[in-house]
């Protein structure tokens, strides 16, 4: 039934829209006459910062070798890497120079590469932050075959952090530039849909091969170890990721080709390594039989995996309408139009009020992959650490992380509490952490130009966040 309108409500409320968006356009118009350097000074100071420091250690260690790696940098970072991946010594722990190198190298490389795919004129959506957050949970898989000493010496520390990120960063940089070929080719093609086919095709192909390719270099290695894995599990996997690979590509047809592709082999090789994964459970569950001190046991996934999955759901029902709402305006949620500053945008709030960007992106980011992943990140770290301590009896290996873990003892001994060894209170404090970012970036509004620094800052914490969380539990379901 149709309802009466107000003709003068619904007057004034298109007057009120109208003087929105003149409002914004004499803003977009007023900004953009201020033309931008494509860098900004802090990020050029960075890439030339980066780039002098790669050449004087180049230049130090042709000059004095002795002094940069033997009583530098070996002590320092690869010593520890050696250890790590050393069959007697176990897991090596971090020290207060290598946390602090790493540290200030994620947060160059952030600034660094989110300027850089700016000026790539890289996607920044939603399927992209999937696709590298593909990408992450990679790196646990491969590194808890690792802990298992699946991989011959030599190409053990291939999969020991930070060696393992820089490693897998080597195959999505060699997969982005192929897509991001693709990409070029279809803008400067004369014939789109032929081009469209051929690109189908070539990503069909190409996949595929890339993942011939990563197997050869990455997993097969894992047969000429001691672990007898067998081939039941890789094989069925292998056709897993095959499958994986393309209802990725068919999922995604219309998407930039460097997405489509990033995805979809990150999938792939994610599956794929999970088969050696099943593999290796399967072994271990033969020699378990008779060693009643260890069992692989299933429930700790539920804890750290399902409870903040759980959450996340949770959110993403109470924001889905307005992200659907805001993406099917043109926008993304907390992003400005192109050529509005945040200055001018937050000069007149009122001005503004109406606007989608305003009046939606809080509760739209509830429901982006942005906040999402980070959310499930950082509550499963929280969580593993928690049961990989306090229940399993494993020990921390990060500094910063183990002071947390020793005030909380210090609180249990306070309080008379004889459970675990503290790391509950690094549970509580991922809890209250993640709280403040969904918080954060529910309420954080950014220049269109920025996006890919949101971007490059979760996919650093997801870095440190779901990338541990997902080895800890990898690790306690094997019980290795």
């Amino acid at each position: 039934m149709a309802m009466p309108v107000d003709g003068d409500s619904a007057s004034d409320d298109h007057s009120v829209q109208e003087e929105v968006e003149v409002t914004i356009e004499e803003t977009s118009t007023s900004a953009a006459a201020h033309t931008e350097p494509p860098f900004s000074a802090l990020e050029r100071a960075v890439l030339w910062g980066l780039l002098a420091t790669f050449v004087s250690v180049a230049l130090a260690y042709a000059v004095a070798p002795e002094a940069v790696w033997d009583d530098g940098l070996a002590p320092v970072v690869w010593d520890p890497i050696v250890l790590d991946a050393s069959d007697d010594a176990g897991d090596a722990g971090y020290n207060r120079w290598n946390t602090a190198l790493y540290t200030a190298g994620l947060f160059a490389s952030v600034l660094a590469l989110q300027s850089l795919f700016r000026y790539w004129r890289l996607p920044a959506d939603d399927l992209m932050v999937i696709a590298l957050a593909v990408w992450v949970c990679l790196a646990p898989v491969l590194r808890v075959l690792e802990d298992a000493h699946v991989f011959p010496p030599g190409k053990d520390v291939l999969f020991i952090s930070p060696i393992i990120h820089l490693h897998l960063a080597a195959w999505l940089v060699a997969v982005g530039l192929a897509g991001h070929r693709l990409d070029v080719a279809m803008v400067r093609s004369t014939t789109p849909q032929r081009t469209e086919r051929r690109v189908d095709h070539a990503l069909l192909v190409g996949v595929p091969m890339g993942l011939v390719g990563f197997w050869v270099w990455v997993l097969r290695p894992a047969h000429e170890g001691g672990v007898d894995l067998g081939s039941t599990a890789p094989v069925v996997f292998a056709f897993l990721g095959l499958a994986s690979v393309i209802v990725c590509l068919m999922r995604t047809t219309g998407a930039p080709s460097v997405t489509r592709a990033l995805l979809s082999f990150g999938t792939g090789a994610v599956v794929l390594s999970l088969g050696y994964y099943v593999a290796l459970a399967l072994h271990l569950s033969v020699l378990y039989a008779d060693d009643p001190r260890n069992s692989i046991v299933l429930w700790p996934l539920l804890v750290v995996v399902g409870l903040p999955l759980l959450i996340a759901t949770v959110l993403h029902r109470v924001g889905a309408p307005a992200h659907n709402h805001l993406l099917a305006a043109g926008h993304l949620p907390g992003v400005l139009p192109p050529g509005v500053r945040l200055e001018d945008w937050e000069a007149d709030p009122t001005a503004v009020a109406s606007h989608p960007v305003e009046r939606l992106s809080t509760r739209a980011m509830l429901a982006s992959p942005l906040v999402l992943l980070m959310l499930i990140g950082q509550l499963a770290d929280g969580f593993a650490t928690f049961l990989g301590l306090d229940v399993f009896g494993y020990a921390e290996k990060h500094v910063a992380s183990q002071g947390v873990i020793e005030l909380g003892a210090r609180v249990n001994g306070f309080l008379g509490i004889e459970f675990g060894v503290g790391a509950w209170l690094f549970m509580v404090i991922k809890a209250i952490l993640v709280t403040l970012i969904v918080v954060l970036f529910a309420r954080m509004r950014v220049e269109h130009r920025q996006q890919h620094l949101r971007v490059l800052i979760v996919l650093a914490v997801m870095i440190v966040g779901l990338a541990p969380g997902l080895r800890d539990v990898g690790r306690l379901i094997l019980d290795v």
